[in-house]
């Protein structure tokens, strides 16, 4: 085979790695928008913490016996060490951070830093990972940012210090996706999401136990064990897609979650977006699209078929 037709190969396989990571991400992000649903009807009866910590000890069941059936227990000792501990950490850090502010601040405000996250990855995987981010991409992912605002338009009177908290947890969480990167990949994601799993749930246990208990019925364990179903399947996705593909061009597609949120929020809450909130979503479609049609990626992702 020729020198230029290995490099062809290559290239489109790493093509077809970056579209199977963002289907990927657009699919976790859907996830994560029905789980959210499920536990905001279901916070109708029991307190957040209280939430977190019942659909997370599911969720960490339902993620340990896939990792059982997939022959990937005998690495769980992988969870505690190296690039794996270190990622669940930062994302415990990163989600309590997160649950902090949003304690007092607006949902709109604090959802609308949290989708900052795209730019500080993109920011931090051509300083760290040296992904080749041309004046396009750095638009395009600017351009969705000021779509989330129009579809978000949190209130100035929102932003406080806790503000800054919430930034704190932005920053953590892309930092978070960037140690992703550096788990080996022999390494399989379903352990990556069984640490993150967890230690989400132990976080949510301790605030429980200053909170205090609330008794819930059998309709709320239903409720909340199909949003362990999706909260699983959504970490899950976003880890394989965040390992497979340049984080540079997948992370835009983190704002596809505003579109089934918007979807979700019609069907089942009757929410119909204004017009500034209709151009908010159309400025984030065709950002995602141009970056998919025109980014460059210059650096091979690391396979991961786990």
């Amino acid at each position: 085979m020729s020198e230029r037709a290995t490099v062809a190969g290559e290239h489109a396989s790493h093509v077809h790695a970056n579209r199977v990571a963002i289907l990927e991400m657009i699919g976790g992000m859907a996830c994560f928008v029905v789980n959210d649903a499920l536990m905001k009807y279901a916070s109708q009866s029991m307190p957040g913490a209280q939430l977190i910590l019942v659909r997370g000890i599911m969720a960490a069941l339902l993620v340990l016996a896939v990792a059982k059936a997939t022959g990937a227990m005998p690495k769980i000792r992988e969870v505690a060490h190296g690039w794996v501990a270190a990622r669940s950490i930062i994302d415990a850090a990163g989600s309590l951070l997160f649950l902090v502010s949003l304690f007092h601040l607006p949902i709109g405000s604090a959802t609308a830093i949290n989708m900052a996250s795209p730019l500080f990855i993109t920011l931090l995987a051509a300083l760290l990972l040296h992904e080749r981010v041309g004046p396009s991409l750095w638009l395009a992912t600017a351009a969705g940012f000021v779509g989330v605002l129009l579809v978000i338009q949190p209130r100035l009177e929102g932003f406080n210090v806790y503000a800054l908290v919430c930034l704190a947890s932005t920053v953590l969480l892309s930092v978070r996706d960037l140690t992703t990167r550096r788990v080996h990949a022999g390494v399989p994601s379903i352990l990556l999401t069984l640490a993150t799993t967890v230690m989400v749930t132990l976080i949510a246990g301790v605030i429980t136990l200053r909170q205090g208990w609330v008794p819930f019925g059998v309709s709320d364990v239903g409720l909340l064990g199909l949003a362990a179903v999706f909260f699983s399947a959504a970490y899950f996705l976003v880890v394989r897609s965040t390992r497979r593909g340049d984080l540079s061009l997948v992370a835009p597609f983190r704002y596809t979650g505003l579109l089934f949120a918007g979807i979700v929020g019609f069907v089942v809450w009757g929410d119909v977006p204004n017009a500034l909130a209709w151009g908010g979503i159309v400025l984030v479609i065709a950002s995602g699209i141009y970056v998919l049609r025109r980014s460059r990626p210059a650096r091979t992702a690391t396979p991961d078929l786990d």
